[in-house]
């Protein structure tokens, strides 16, 4: 047990720093990246506004069932359906936040890889989906928000310093308490694999295709965000799965869930949702194939970075208290909802 706490505070001791960069850089993309832009820039249709709903989503703070929402109202708003399923891609796929905590664990090559193979992802799918015949008007459906998902701001102009509170506690309250959970949980599993798998455990099919289709097969279904997903990544990593398979679990995890698969396939239809998981499937096969050749010229350090530092290490451990506090008054908040909803009359 010892070990496995030891792992534990090494592997959230790396992140904090990183999460909080993540989470205060989400928050100024939330407050100074209108949503009216967004639909102003995917309005139309054709390959370049497929190319650019994947760039503009890539950087977003939404995971698999915050986007449904947001990609739902841009098509209503006349995207195509080209645009509408690359930002679909692209944005559970990766983020500011996932990016910073994919440093902290498994350093610059998967992190830049990850987003290169997100946005390429997305445009293939958009582009899969092909030109419709013909334009029908959606229908509106109340789909439910969650996830940070944005709200329509009708409220008088703010300032610099008020917005920039504004996306803190957009970041620090609505999207921790979407991810606090699975956050945890995915530091955790990744403290447990390194303690108890052995190193030999995966070595045998860790950098074969099979290992491929596992990673897809175990992400697809799956309901986990970007950032979560990274340190359950890294625990693959560092139990001997290549780094390839795992580029495959971190896009295929975050973009896909069984949810987002019936909602795309009921709004959308059934040609966008092969699309959909086609792209996503197959441009992850092909980036984690390239990210297996490039880790064996540039061998990744699977594991944890010391920081011997002494002002270094301050700044980790003083990131490590504030993320615990924020992590403990989520979890408060979290509870006091169910409490008070659960004492609320069923109508």
């Amino acid at each position: 047990m010892s070990i496995y706490l030891s792992y534990f505070s090494d592997l959230f001791l790396e992140s904090a720093p990183w999460l909080l960069l993540g989470f205060f850089i989400a928050g100024l993309i939330h407050v100074f990246i209108p949503t009216e832009q967004m639909n102003k820039h995917l309005g139309g249709k054709g390959l370049w506004t497929t190319i650019k709903a994947a760039l503009i989503g890539a950087p977003l703070p939404l995971c698999s069932c915050g986007v449904v929402p947001a990609a739902l109202g841009l098509r209503r708003s006349g995207a195509s359906k080209n645009s509408t399923v690359s930002f679909l891609v692209a944005t559970p796929e990766t983020g500011v936040d996932s990016l910073s905590v994919t440093y902290a664990l498994m350093g610059p090559l998967m992190t830049i890889m990850r987003p290169i193979a997100a946005v390429t992802s997305a445009i293939v799918a958009g582009v899969l989906v092909g030109q419709e015949q013909k334009e029908v008007p959606a229908q509106k459906t109340n789909v439910k928000k969650c996830c940070a998902s944005k709200k329509n701001n009708t409220s008088a102009p703010q300032s610099i310093g008020e917005k920039i509170f504004t996306g803190l506690k957009f970041s620090c309250v609505s999207m921790l308490d979407d991810i606090s959970k699975w956050l945890i949980v995915g530091l955790l599993f990744a403290a447990a694999v390194q303690t108890f798998v052995p190193d030999t455990f995966f070595t045998e099919w860790g950098n074969s295709w099979l290992a491929f289709a596992v990673m897809a097969a175990i992400g697809v279904p799956m309901y986990i965000c970007a950032t979560a997903s990274t340190p359950i990544a890294a625990g693959f990593l560092f139990s001997g799965v290549s780094p390839g398979a795992v580029l495959v679990f971190m896009l295929a995890g975050p973009a896909t869930n069984l949810g987002t698969i019936a909602i795309i396939r009921k709004e959308l239809g059934q040609r966008a949702l092969t699309a959909y998981l086609g792209g996503v499937v197959a441009t992850s096969f092909a980036f984690g194939y390239i990210t297996n050749l490039l880790a064996a010229q540039w061998p990744i350090n699977n594991t944890v970075m010391a920081h011997q530092h002494s002002s270094t290490a301050l700044i980790y451990q003083a990131s490590a208290v504030v993320l615990a506090v924020l992590l403990l008054v989520s979890f408060y908040r979290q509870i006091r909802r169910k409490i008070t909803a659960d004492k609320l009359p069923s109508t």
